[in-house]
Order: structure tokens, then C-alpha cells, then sequence
């Protein structure tokens, strides 16, 4: 048995999905789509499929989610749908539950939010509303877990039957066309298609040129006696009906009353006040994560599991196995002590991915969205860019996955170029690095980097709006707001695992080879034209050492100009968690004291705290880890474009670094010379990019109107 998961966004639909299927889920993509797909087995029994739909609001061909829900009903024809809707909001969401009724596929409703609904002290006769749709109805709890007879439901149903509730005008042209699609499945809603010349229905069905013109003689008619094109038409005849039954089966008891979510909206999406909350939100989220209580954790797995536990055992075993001395500094020097400089941080990135499942769970993630949409649609971006940038939190690599569902192919490479200028998970062991090394663990050092991150997004969208590839419209953005509740265990320990278990599993298996990697080019070199094994004074004459030496001439403008930072930060290219590790094998961090002031200090011997920064805003904003810069070019299919988001990446956290460290400088050494003068070049030349106004004859007209 397939069963397919219809409903609006935030209805619910996937936490219904994963209390349905649990653990039996997998991920794939939709035929010739480059989108994710899910789908699972039932965890009551494994002959039932489950496929989660895109979250859509309608089956017109207005976005691709709808397209790609709409052919998948069509062309597999699935056994059964569930329409979950979103009992608060029923009246928007009867919108798609009808056109699903139109397909006539076998169908019960999921009525969710039971448990709002009753602290709201409302009710829904599904009796009078099964009479009125021609469909079981079920009232659940999806998070809750309470599903009651909702499977049992879908057992026992039965073909639909063909339902008339439009006007008697609409249904007598909707049976015309029905009349002549002969040997075609889902009938009535392929007739409603064509009278609305949906090209794409027309196109599929291969729709004979007869019938197509009966339909726009008929929506001719129609659309002279309503004076309206025949769209709106039957989309106002759907409103009527919806309007007729919710009026029947709705009873709310405090209807005039403001919901709590109304009264918490008006304050978090307050145009003045919404942003300084947004701040003061993720500021606190990074407090707790790496300043407060994230870095007592790490504190605990860096001193005692990977100072006094780990390294030691492992010692004590080599040395009782009589392990060679090569193989001996291959274990302690680089896996533990490059494995054990990134998995400390593990439970700063943990306490991280909590706080953003709980602000995901309890529905304010969907207000950040659409607050950004209000800033990102005046640079060029629209709030559905974020998404992708809300994702990238946990990795880059699903950020720019997520940017497949936005239509604008300008907006879509933008949104891809610029996604992973948020700081991810393995940026996290760098920024608590640089603050815990040259800040004293300050608390403002975590959230500047993140709206480090959104500035630059911010700067690039106005940046980039303004050149050819880009120009154009934004794309709308349309989000339902879900009301707020309580987040439940359940959802918030699996987002954290999904997020973690990716993190961790990174760390075993890139990180793991990396660690190989850098002890090899740090431990090895040439020294009176001999090729050996380094000890620990001679790692001036390393590969790595050699290597960036050659190259770091490049960083001196930024204050970094060492090989040491040179190779962590070339490392990090692979991954990002790389700059971390390199230093950990560098200056021996399996070896470090007990408040790890060793590694920490020789670290920040090096830096003063202007260029320690310079550091950490050129590798949070330059391109990214490999398999982020795979996931680009995957997406942009195009090895030009891909050259054009790595290049102009590194250009700008370039540029970034640059005018960080020199105006730095200037403002607490007092240091002016000829960088700072091109530090200066470099900000004029920015703010003439951000104020230009865009070259009129670069859009096309079509008609009179701008394309």
C-alpha cells in the first residue's frame, strides 16, 4: 500500500511523517528533479509505504513544490492520500483538501492540532464535515503521538466518489470536458486544468486541440457572464463552498478573542521590534551554546577525556605493545591529538543544535523567516533564501541542497553563493577557538560571527542585484505561521541527532584522513637534502611548513602571515574543522596542561586580537569545506558558476579580513600605512557598489514590461 502525505506547509505534515514511519525513513530524489523526496515504511507494518509530498497550498503549477506534489499523484497514482490539515486554520487549508478531493483517489483528512485546538476551547463536527467533503475525517495529534484510528481509517477506504460542489454553471463545463477525456484517469480534475489552460496539464495529458478549444469556448462564457478570467472563477467557487462548511462545523466559543500566538506576534514581528529580538534571540543562543554552559562541557572533554583520560591510556598501550616510534607519533601526535582538538567542541556544537530545534519546534524559526523577508526582499533576496541559510546552521552542504526550490534561477544562484556565509557546525570549533585563545571566552565573539555571517549576505545581495546575471525581480515569498507550542522531546532530540550524528560522522571519516594528512606533512620534510621524520624542533623544515611559506605572503595584508596559519587555513578547505585540528597537531595539543594554556597561548603568541579576528572572519566567509563546494557545483550544474561562487567568496572574505585587520590597527595601534590606505580603496569601493543604481537597458521589455 503507497500513501501519500498532501497538506500545507507547517500543517504538521512531517511530524506526522516521522511519528508514522520512526527510523524507517530514506531520502532520495524526485524523478529528473534535483529535489529531496522522503519516504518510509509504516512502523506498524512494512507493507505500507509512506511518501512525504512537499508542503504545498495548492495543485496549480505556481512553484515547483506544487508541480512536483501534482506529478507524483498523477504518474504514481498513489493507493491512498492522507491531507493533513491544520485544524486552527481550516478555512486556508480546505483550499488544496478540495482539488485532492478532486482527484478522486481514496482519502481520509487529518484533522492536527487537537490538543490547540481544545485549549482554545474549539471544535470541529467531523460528522457534518465527512456529509459535506464526501471524506472520513479524523481528528489527531501529531505531536502528541496521537494518531488514533487514523491507519485503521485508511484500511477501510473506499474509491471516492465523483463530488459536485461548485455552482451549476462551473459543473456543467466541468462535465463537458470531463465527457470528452476519454480513457483518462483523474477526469474532473484534468477537466478543471484544461478549462484554466494549465499549460503544463495540457502538455502531460497530451490534450487534443479540439478539446482544448471547446474549454476556452466554454471559459469564454463563463468569464463573460462573471466578468473574470475563468481561474479566479473557480477559485472563488471553491472559497464558497469552503466558506459554507466551515460555517456549518466550526464552532470556536472565544472567537473574537486574540490567540496566545497573535499576542506573542505582535511584539517578535513588530517591524521596529523584531530585529533588536531576533539579535538579542541568537546572541543569547550562542551564549549558552559556547560561552556559558557549552564551554563547561568542552572544558570537561578537553581536559579530563582527551587530557587525562584518553591520551594516557593510549600512550600506556603503545608503550606495553613496544609500538615503533613513527606509528607511535601517528597515533598520539595526529589522530588523537587532530581528533581530540575537533571532538572537544562536540558538546558546545550539541547545545547549539538543541536551542535551534527549540526555536524550530516551538514555531519562532518561522518568524525569523519572515522577518528577513522584510530586510533580504530590499537587497535583492526574499525570505525563501533564508531557509536554505537557516539549514546551513547545522551543515552548508543541505543549505545549499535546500536553494532547489527556489523558482528564480537568479535568485537560486545567489541564494547558493552566499548560503554559506553562516557560520555551520564545523565553523563552531573555530570561533570558540579564537575566542577562548585571544578573547578570555568573551561572550560577544559567537554571535558577531554569526551576523558577521548575515551582513555579508546582506552586503552581497545588494552587490550582487546590481550586475546582469542577477538583475531581475525578487521572487515572492509566501510562509504559513505556525502557531507557537511547546516543543516536545521527542522532535528536538532527533533534530539534534540528525545535525550531530552528520557532525560526528564527518569527524570519522574526513577529519579522520585529514588528521593522517597533516601529521604527515608536519611530521616530514628534507633536511640536508634527506627525506625523513621530523622531531618536534625540526617541524620548520616540514612539508607543511615549506608549503606555507611559499604562499603566505598572500595573507600578510589580513595579519596572519605565519605558514602555520597558512596551512590550517588551506586544510580547512577540505574541512572547515581542519583549522582546528592543524593547530592541535602543530603545537601537540594531545600534550596540552590541564587548562590547555600550552596550545592556547602558543597560539595566541602568534596573533594580536585584531588579526585573530582578521582569522576567523577570512575562514568563516571564504569558500567553503569540499563537499559544500561539490553541493555548489551539483547544484549550479555549471563549472563557470562554480568558479564564479568559490572566486567571489574568497575575493570577499578577502577583501573582509583585509579591512578588519588594517582598520583594526589603525583604531588600537594607531598603525596607518599604504594597506590601510588599501583598506580604504576597498570600503570606498564597496559602498560605491552598494549605492549604484542598476543599468536600466541591462532588463529586457517584453510588451512594455520589464522581464
Amino acid at each position: 500500500m503507497k500513501i501519500a502525505l498532501v497538506g500545507n506547509p507547517n500543517s504538521g505534515k512531517t511530524t506526522l511523517f516521522n511519528a508514522l514511519t520512526g527510523s524507517n525513513q530514506y531520502v532520495g530524489n524526485w524523478p529528473g528533479v534535483t529535489v529531496e523526496k522522503k519516504s518510509g515504511k509504516y512502523k506498524g507494518d512494512k507493507s505500507i509505504e509512506i511518501i512525504d509530498l512537499p508542503g504545498i497550498y495548492s495543485l496549480s503549477p505556481y512553484s515547483l513544490e506544487e508541480v512536483i506534489a501534482r506529478n507524483y499523484i498523477l504518474d504514481e497514482k498513489p493507493d491512498a492520500i492522507i491531507n493533513i490539515v491544520d485544524g486552527t486554520n481550516l478555512e486556508r487549508n480546505l483550499y488544496l483538501s478540495t482539488q485532492v478531493i478532486d482527484l478522486g483517489i481514496p482519502m481520509v483528512m487529518a484533522i492536527n492540532m487537537a490538543d490547540v485546538m481544545e485549549k482554545r476551547d474549539e471544535k470541529i463536527d467531523t460528522k457534518k464535515l465527512e456529509k459535506e467533503l464526501g471524506v472520513k475525517c479524523v481528528l489527531i495529534s501529531a505531536v502528541k503521538n496521537e494518531l488514533n484510528n487514523l491507519m485503521e481509517t485508511l484500511r477501510s477506504l473506499k474509491p471516492s466518489e465523483e463530488r459536485a460542489y461548485l455552482s451549476d454553471d462551473v459543473e456543467e463545463a466541468i462535465q463537458d470536458i470531463s465527457s470528452l477525456l476519454k480513457d483518462k484517469d483523474f477526469k474532473r480534475f484534468i477537466a478543471i486544468k484544461v478549462l484554466e489552460n494549465d499549460p503544463k496539464i495540457i502538455e502531460k495529458e497530451k490534450i487534443e486541440p479540439g478539446i482544448i478549444s471547446r474549454a476556452k469556448e466554454l471559459a469564454l462564457g463563463l468569464g463573460q457572464k462573471y466578468d473574470d478570467d475563468i481561474e479566479s472563477i473557480i477559485t472563488s467557487k471553491r472559497y464558497d463552498f469552503i466558506s459554507k462548511v466551515t460555517g456549518n462545523i466550526y464552532i470556536k466559543k472565544h472567537s473574537a478573542s486574540e490567540s496566545i500566538s497573535d499576542k506573542i506576534d505582535k511584539i517578535v514581528t513588530n517591524r521596529i521590534l523584531a530585529l533588536p529580538i531576533f539579535v538579542l534571540v541568537m546572541t543569547l543562543v550562542y551564549y549558552i551554546s559556547v560561552t556559558t554552559v557549552g564551554t563547561m562541557a568542552t572544558d570537561w572533554v578537553n581536559d579530563v577525556l582527551f587530557g587525562e583520560i584518553i591520551p594516557p591510556a593510549v600512550e600506556s598501550f603503545l608503550t606495553s605493545v613496544n609500538c615503533v616510534p613513527w606509528l607511535s607519533s601517528l597515533i598520539l601526535d595526529g589522530i588523537v591529538a587532530g581528533l581530540g582538538a575537533i571532538l572537544g567542541f562536540v558538546p558546545q556544537i550539541l547545545i547549539l543544535f538543541v536551542l535551534l530545534a527549540l526555536l524550530e519546534e516551538c514555531g519562532y524559526m518561522a518568524r525569523i523567516a519572515f522577518i528577513m523577508d522584510r530586510i533580504f526582499r530590499k537587497f535583492g533576496l526574499s525570505g525563501k533564501s533564508f531557509i536554505p541559510m537557516l539549514i546551513g546552521t547545522g551543515c552548508g552542504v543541505p543549505g545549499i541542497m535546500a536553494s532547489r526550490t527556489i523558482e528564480n534561477e537568479r535568485d537560486r544562484r545567489m541564494t547558493i553563493m552566499t548560503t554559506t556565509f553562516i557560520p555551520c557546525s564545523a565553523k563552531l570549533p573555530i570561533i570558540a577557538m579564537i575566542a577562548g585563545a585571544f578573547f578570555n571566552g568573551a561572550w560577544w565573539v559567537a554571535p558577531s560571527a554569526y551576523f558577521l555571517g548575515v551582513a555579508a549576505i546582506i552586503v552581497s545581495g545588494i552587490i550582487l542585484k546590481k550586475t546582469k546575471p542577477f538583475l531581475g525581480e525578487v521572487a515572492p515569498f509566501v510562509m504559513e505561521l505556525p502557531a507557537y507550542h511547546i516543543p516536545t522531546l521527542g522532535a528536538v532530540l532527533r533534530s539534534t541527532w540528525e545535525r550531530g550524528f552528520s557532525f560526528i560522522k564527518k569527524a570519522g571519516t574526513i577529519i579522520f584522513l585529514s588528521t593522517i594528512l597533516i601529521w604527515f606533512v608536519t611530521n616530514f620534510g628534507f633536511i640536508g637534502g634527506q627525506f625523513r621524520m621530523l622531531d618536534t624542533l625540526e617541524i620548520e623544515y616540514s612539508i607543511a611548513a615549506t608549503i606555507g611559506r611559499a604562499i603566505s605572503f598572500i595573507f600578510i595584508p589580513l595579519g596572519f602571515g605565519d605558514w602555520q596559519a597558512t596551512v590550517a587555513t588551506l586544510m580547512g578547505l577540505v574541512a572547515k574543522e581542519n583549522l582546528v585540528v592543524t593547530y592541535g597537531i602543530i603545537y601537540g595539543f594531545a600534550e596540552a596542561s590541564e587548562e590547555g594554556a600550552e596550545f592556547w597561548g602558543t597560539l595566541a603568541s602568534s596573533f594580536t586580537p585584531v588579526s585573530a579576528y582578521a582569522l576567523l572572519a577570512f575562514n568563516l566567509l571564504c569558500a567553503p569545506c569540499f563537499a559544500a563546494i561539490g553541493a555548489i557545483k551539483r547544484e549550479m550544474n555549471n563549472a563557470k558558476w562554480t568558479l564564479a561562487a568559490v572566486g567571489y567568496q574568497c575575493l570577499f572574505a578577502y577583501a573582509v579580513a583585509l579591512m578588519i585587520n588594517q582598520f583594526g590597527n589603525f583604531l588600537v595601534y594607531g598603525i596607518f600605512d599604504v594597506l590601510t590606505m588599501v583598506a580604504v580603496v576597498i570600503l570606498l569601493a564597496m559602498v560605491y557598489l552598494l549605492l549604484r543604481k542598476p543599468k536600466a537597458h541591462s532588463l529586457k521589455t517584453i510588451g512594455g514590461a520589464q522581464d
